[in-house]
């Protein structure tokens, strides 16, 4: 028999429950299958005239695994039950990673179609638009309307709008990928996309440092470009100009007369 191992606290092992070592291991012999059960390792006083037994786990897929079996015991009775049985992890358990909610687990680009991702409430990288809604009970609801009307023709009609952090966190993620000034496409091109005619600037503080590609022939079509990327799509690139027909090659020849003598 194994070691028995003391309880927390001022509770006593129940006698009889410590002795019920042949019927929990009956019990867990019974359920365990495949997965075995080992070597007896000793027990815990969990509750008045409640013990845990334990026992080793032999499979290898659960190293540091052991089954625990509560049996406990009703007042001035000597019949010991089965109370719980459950496989715990010990000292150096192989352990499952810590769960994290999908929200915390979903990375750039994971939103595919069908996927949805709800926006918390305190998301730093928005802040509180203007919709007009706050004036609704207002007495002239005619003049409102004429403000909501004017905010939504630049953009601003909306819950919420980017902060300057969400602002920020954008650029420097723009910046970095693809549609930057840091990789091949744009050493190799010709000029910038600021000076193309195919640029789109976008609007706000953003459009500063970025706009979209409209080139169909370009690999940044339809994406976000800081301006001082390039490729080789540029508008100014013109093709080379050449003559229709060419002219005649020109025969230069030099007529000598051959000497008699080579020490003449």
């Amino acid at each position: 028999m194994g070691d028995m191992a003391s309880s927390t606290g001022t509770t006593q092992p129940d006698a009889v429950c410590l002795a019920a070592v042949d019927l929990a291991r009956a019990a867990v012999e019974e359920i365990a299958g495949v997965i075995g059960v080992g070597e007896y390792i000793g027990a815990q006083a969990e509750d008045t005239r409640v013990v845990s037994h334990f026992f080793a786990c032999p499979h290898p897929g659960y190293r540091g695994w052991r089954w625990s079996v509560t049996v406990a015991r009703a007042a001035r009775s000597r019949v010991v039950s089965i109370d719980e049985i459950v496989l715990l992890p010990g000292e150096g358990a192989l352990l499952a990673q810590p769960w994290v909610p999908w929200t915390e687990r979903i990375q750039p680009k994971d939103v595919t179609p069908g996927v949805l991702l709800p926006s918390s409430g305190d998301d730093p990288r928005l802040e509180p638009g203007y919709t007009g809604g706050e004036a609704a009970a207002d007495p002239e609801p005619a003049e409102k309307s004429l403000i909501r009307s004017v905010v939504a023709e630049v953009g601003v009609g909306r819950e919420r709008v980017l902060s300057p952090e969400g602002r920020e966190d954008a650029a420097e993620r723009w910046l970095a990928g693809e549609g930057g000034p840091d990789n091949l496409l744009s050493k190799l091109a010709p000029d910038v996309c600021e000076t193309c005619g195919f640029f789109i600037r976008l609007q706000g503080s953003l459009g500063t440092l970025f706009g979209v590609c409209a080139n169909a022939f370009s690999v940044s079509e339809g994406t976000v470009v800081s301006v001082d990327h390039g490729c080789g799509a540029h508008s100014n690139v013109l093709a080379d100009e050449q003559v229709d027909d060419l002219p005649p090659p020109i025969w230069d020849t030099i007529e000598w007369d051959a000497p008699i003598s080579l020490f003449d």
